[in-house]
């Protein structure tokens, strides 16, 4: 999800609600305590200089209860926080404190905003001698041919 598209919807929904990829929702009392823009700058495994820059939610929840996030204090925390992030339509990504902090991607399911699972990759995948996704599909076996001491078991 980009930032406009999470101004539009908060213009559209009457709560903020989150949603974990577990089915999970995060607590009515949560805060959104941060929005920044995270650049990360680095180098492959290939050798491949890269960047990426991403506009970065930090929710939280405290003991609190009668908290709750308006849809409209959401925008004006974004709001406040475009002198920070700048006008580029970034892509968001989440933090939410579980065993450790979570990264999270996010998209969004009717009213619901939905945490989803981030992944890591190998960027440089043919200078690592990673196979591509074909290389790695079995061969079909003959069940009915094989035979102790055959070899195809």
């Amino acid at each position: 999800m980009k930032i406009s598209e999470i101004k539009q919807a908060l213009a559209e929904v009457e709560a903020v609600n989150f949603r974990l990829p577990s089915g999970e929702y995060l607590p009515a009392h949560f805060h959104v305590t941060e929005v920044g823009l995270v650049s990360k700058h680095f180098i492959d495994c290939g050798g491949v200089e890269r960047q990426e820059t991403v506009a970065n939610f930090q929710l939280w929840e405290a003991g609190d209860y009668d908290h709750r996030l308006a849809p409209q204090k959401f925008l004006h925390i974004l709001e406040l926080s475009q002198r920070i992030l700048g006008r580029e339509d970034l892509d968001i990504e989440v933090e939410y404190q579980q065993a450790t902090i979570g990264k999270f991607g996010l998209t969004r399911d009717g009213n619901d905003f939905v945490l989803t699972q981030k992944q890591t990759a190998c960027l440089a995948q043919d200078a690592c001698g990673i196979p591509d996704a074909q290389s790695f599909a079995l061969p079909q076996l003959q069940v009915a041919g094989c035979t102790p001491g055959g070899g195809c078991c």
